[in-house]
């Protein structure tokens, strides 16, 4: 029978967030219950309290969860209730012409539940990025729940669904970091911090920090930034570069991250890399943006120009191995948690995100 849950929704552009009721259907076909036990705060969900993503209103919120399946639809084979996932929006079709050239990183028709989560007055939800878990429990497709290891903690593992796993990925499977490289990273919030650790992690001899607040390089160094650089404050993009340069010998690097996602920060990372080099745009730009730079710029520095989504992940191969790389104690993915907070404490989450006071505010929903 249909349940009814706590859930968190935006009801209108702007308005504050509020918990209420919301009903959630038995599964059906491709469809799985799943009873969250933590969901990261991440600055999508304010994005779509802020009508930055849409306007389909209300909208669930919450996506960057772990918890336990409670029950599956009729023809769900591998999955079953009791399973420990971490949900992702990355449920890949298989039938694509991405999926069939063996690329279902790149999968372009990941799909969601069939039915609808509701009000109790029958107004459907939108699920943030197909998945509200900002809620007791959600209803997600069957593809969008991968098993990892139950012995790491939800609060943790529940990163993984959004923007650790983006900056992770955009070093290791989008810039092809490997040891010994030079990499450079550009806005260091989550999402860059987690490039950082992920570069770390594969042995890069060089990582370089670059923000506007002092705070976050010293939060960067914690995941295994060897050099910062303070930007802003009246320095030139010309005074960053020329720093970066001299600490790889003139050069530049190999790998610049940009994970701010503005024209000027993208700029910045394509002309700090040394020739050749790769450029990863994981920082989401917002439609207004603009992008100018000499076509010869581009021709003669050579290398990539990539974007980043999702940090090229195929949830089924990374989650996993992530988490066990976590267990091992090789990546420390437990300091991107800031505080645990309850679900009544979101707006103000929303706050501190905004004011770049956390790396993630995680909502408890059912502590272990």
């Amino acid at each position: 029978m249909p349940q009814e849950v706590r859930g968190v929704i935006a009801r209108s552009q702007d308005a504050p967030v509020e918990v209420t009721t919301i009903v959630v259907p038995d599964p059906g076909p491709g469809e799985a219950v799943v009873a969250i036990k933590a969901c990261g705060v991440c600055h999508t969900d304010l994005h779509y309290q802020q009508g930055g993503i849409g306007q389909d209103y209300p909208y669930l919120l919450g996506h960057e969860a772990a918890g336990v399946v409670e029950s599956v639809g009729p023809d769900v084979t591998d999955l079953a209730p009791g399973d420990f996932v971490i949900l992702n929006w990355r449920a890949v079709c298989g039938e694509c012409r991405a999926c069939k050239r063996g690329r279902p990183q790149y999968c372009f028709a990941t799909h969601n539940a069939t039915q609808k989560m509701t009000l109790t007055d029958g107004t459907e939800l939108s699920a943030a990025l197909g998945i509200g878990a900002f809620a007791d429990k959600t209803l997600v497709a069957a593809g969008q729940c991968t098993t990892v290891d139950p012995a790491a903690p939800a609060d943790v593992a529940g990163l993984l669904g959004c923007g650790v796993m983006a900056g992770i990925g955009a070093a290791l499977n989008t810039g092809g970091v490997t040891r010994n490289d030079s990499v450079a990273v550009i806005g260091c919030g989550g999402v860059g911090d987690a490039a950082i650790a992920g570069a770390a992690l594969v042995g890069a001899h060089t990582i370089v920090a670059i923000d506007t607040d002092q705070r976050k390089l010293d939060w960067a160094k914690e995941f295994g930034a060897t050099h910062t650089v303070l930007a802003g404050g009246g320095r030139s993009d010309e005074d960053v570069i020329a720093e970066v340069q001299a600490l790889t010998d003139g050069f530049g690097v190999d790998v610049a991250i940009d994970a701010v996602g503005r024209p000027e920060t993208w700029k910045q990372a394509f002309f700090l890399r040394d020739l050749a080099g790769t450029v990863v745009l994981v920082g989401v730009p917002t439609p207004s943006m603009q992008l100018e730079i000499p076509l010869q710029e581009i021709f003669s520095r050579g290398g990539a120009l990539k974007s980043s989504w999702y940090g090229d992940c195929l949830p089924t191969r990374d989650f996993p191995v992530l988490i066990d790389l976590f267990l091992q104690g090789r990546l420390p993915l437990e300091k991107f948690v800031t505080e645990r907070i309850g679900i009544d404490d979101i707006n103000e989450a929303f706050e501190k995100m905004h004011g770049g006071d956390v790396l993630r505010s995680v909502v408890v929903l059912d502590p272990q």
